[in-house]
């Protein structure tokens, strides 16, 4: 099946108000950047988000009144600490109010393997003894069984959507990925679909070639998208690097509200798509975070 449409059908088809999105789930890599600036443009609301690190992609869709709820490890600006958006909706609730399901970013995998495994929780010793299964929604201390021995309980939890940024996969929705993987396997399988945005669409032979790359099978695929640099200004490896620069201006232009909602005119809701983003961002700077050099890795044989 041919699933390959463009970002701003993917997000229309799939995301709608009150879905639990998982964005963002190869830590610093790899963030889908693209999508979630199109969810914005396309005014999704009262969106769960779940995320190990969001990075700054979760403070903008807080920032633009998409979220009513966060389910993470962190939030926050990877490159200056601090997500200002995060911060006033959890403070002060502006743009919103904002509800938080902290977690570990252990818990977190565990509560997406579960739901991947299609079991109602997971057993751990993570996190016992600590402040945060305090009145947890989803961490319960138990007795193990067979042992008798003190476990935390992780329950399952299952994003209605996962999205995620690849290096690049087929019209199937097969795709290869590498680098930093954070929990985006865990993500993929527990959801109840998947969008991928890509950097370039490849024959299946590609795919077929290298199957121990393939890390998202296409049945777990609802559409494909193909948006290069679709995870700037986060890094995916061999394609483009970490703009750097980009989270140190977000930092100094979203201190205030009123810089916020300017720089989500500029860049989010006053561009058309990715490639007016990109346009805005200069083709010359994009062009200075694509690799210097090429660093294959050793090749592998499949002969029989």
């Amino acid at each position: 099946m041919d699933k390959v449409v463009t970002i701003e059908e993917a997000i229309a088809r799939h995301v709608r108000d009150g879905m639990t999105i998982a964005m963002g789930t190869g830590l610093e890599s790899c963030i889908p950047f693209a999508a979630g600036h199109e969810i914005v443009r396309q005014g999704r609301r009262d969106l769960t988000l779940v995320g190990p690190v969001s990075d700054i992609l979760f403070d903008q869709l807080i920032g633009a009144g998409c979220v009513a709820r966060v389910i993470a490890a962190w939030v926050g600006n990877v490159g200056a600490g601090i997500a200002y958006s995060f911060r006033r909706a959890v403070e002060d609730g502006v743009p919103r109010p904002l509800a938080v399901e902290d977690h570990s970013n252990f818990t977190l995998a565990l509560a997406l393997e579960a739901a991947a495994r299609g079991v109602p929780y997971l057993p751990s010793r993570t996190a016992l003894g600590s402040d945060l299964v305090r009145g947890h929604p989803r961490l319960r201390e138990v007795t193990c069984p067979f042992t008798g021995a003190r476990l935390l309980a992780v329950a399952a939890l299952r994003p209605d959507v996962t999205v995620l940024h690849v290096q690049r996969c087929d019209r199937e929705g097969n795709a290869h990925l590498w680098g930093n993987l954070g929990v985006s396997l865990e993500a993929a399988r527990a959801a109840g679909t998947v969008i991928l945005t890509c950097e370039e669409l490849v024959d299946d032979d590609v795919i077929r070639s290298d199957p121990n790359r393939t890390l998202i099978p296409g049945f777990l695929v609802g559409a494909v998208a193909v948006v290069p640099a679709g995870s700037h200004p986060s890094p995916t490896q061999g394609y483009v690097n970490r703009d750097d620069r980009f989270y140190d201006e977000y930092h100094e232009e979203t201190r205030s509200r009123d810089g916020f909602l300017r720089w989500l005119d500029r860049l989010v809701l006053g561009t058309r798509d990715h490639q007016e983003y990109l346009a805005r961002i200069g083709e010359d700077r994009i062009r200075r975070l694509r690799p210097r050099e090429p660093r294959p890795a050793a090749p592998v044989s499949y002969g029989v």
